[in-house]
């Protein structure tokens, strides 16, 4: 882990998604962070330890889905499931399918596995499997403030977490979609969709993935902007949390009833020509009950002793 140690920083941006908005001035206490997102390998040992069955391993209650179809009731995630040509960038199940006995151990569906994957961010946790993590590790999940200063690594309002060129001097600095999404991704590092970890530079914190390879899920609710009265307060937030949870639906459908955590960082998934939120300030809502084949986690601890 790194100690970062606190501080006061610009969160947010102005400049791209209406969510991000408004800019305003933060401070967080010191905190060790995880230098990676929890790794397959780590997650592996969580689950031999405690005999943990995640979110995708366990078919959903009836109960909790009034007017589902029994057939779609079944154990399995969400999994990346690239198309051949062009599709209509507005319907994101022309690359997203629910794919049964879809899990950590088998990200692609029946068939797969996460053999030669170790060093990979584990994938296909829900926000509860994350929680179950930090517990056992004796950790927690970050807000969305201390994740979002430890991406920025010292830079208040960079673009990126290492400066304000996507590549520079041609450089690749992160595992993002290149090319023509979703279909044709030229990228020149793709292992199998991730890449292992620390696979790119860390920044000035010391941390590395930060941007980019998977979303990370964080312990507040989702927003759908950045509180205003944060900007015109005159007092500086410090440690500030999220929305509520009554508020947190997904915008995208907010008839769904579940509410939503933060997810930071962007993934492989995000590319310029369609999605830029390979940024610190970027943000997503994710259902807490919904796990994804490209979504994990760090941990942070907040006593002054961690390692």
């Amino acid at each position: 882990m790194r100690w970062i140690a606190g501080g006061t920083f610009r969160m947010g941006s102005d400049r791209h998604y209406p969510e991000e908005a408004p800019v305003h001035r933060v401070t967080v206490d010191g905190f060790w962070i995880d230098e990676t997102t929890v790794t397959n390998r780590q997650f592996k040992a969580f689950v031999r330890a405690t005999g943990h069955r995640t979110g995708a391993e366990i078919p959903p209650d009836p109960k909790n889905y009034p007017g589902a179809l029994p057939h779609m009731l079944f154990a399995g995630s969400l999994v990346f499931t690239p198309p051949h040509h062009p599709v209509d960038l507005r319907d994101w199940s022309q690359w997203w399918t629910l794919s049964k006995g879809a899990n950590w151990r088998h990200p692609s569906g029946f068939g797969s596995s996460i053999k030669g994957l170790d060093e990979h961010p584990v994938v296909h946790v829900t926000f509860e499997d994350a929680e179950a993590y930090a517990a056992w590790a004796g950790k927690a999940l970050p807000t969305e403030a201390e994740w979002e200063f430890a991406a920025r690594g010292g830079l208040d309002q960079a673009e990126f977490a290492w400066g304000d060129e996507l590549m520079p001097g041609g450089r690749e600095m992160a595992n993002i979609w290149q090319g023509d999404f979703p279909y044709r991704n030229t990228a020149p590092r793709t292992y199998n969709r991730t890449t292992p970890v620390g696979s790119f530079p860390p920044h000035g914190y010391g941390l590395v993935d930060m941007i980019g390879n998977v979303w990370e899920w964080t312990s507040d609710w989702y927003a759908r902007r950045h509180p205003d009265e944060a900007r015109k307060t005159c007092c500086i937030p410090r440690n500030p949390r999220g929305g509520r949870e009554e508020d947190s639906h997904d915008p995208r459908n907010p008839q769904s009833g579940i509410p939503c955590k933060v997810l930071k960082g962007g993934s492989h998934l995000c590319a310029p020509s369609y999605c830029r939120r390979y940024r610190p300030a970027a943000r997503h809502a994710q259902p807490i009950d919904t796990s994804v084949s490209h979504v994990g986690f760090r941990c942070i601890s907040r006593q002054r002793s961690g390692s």
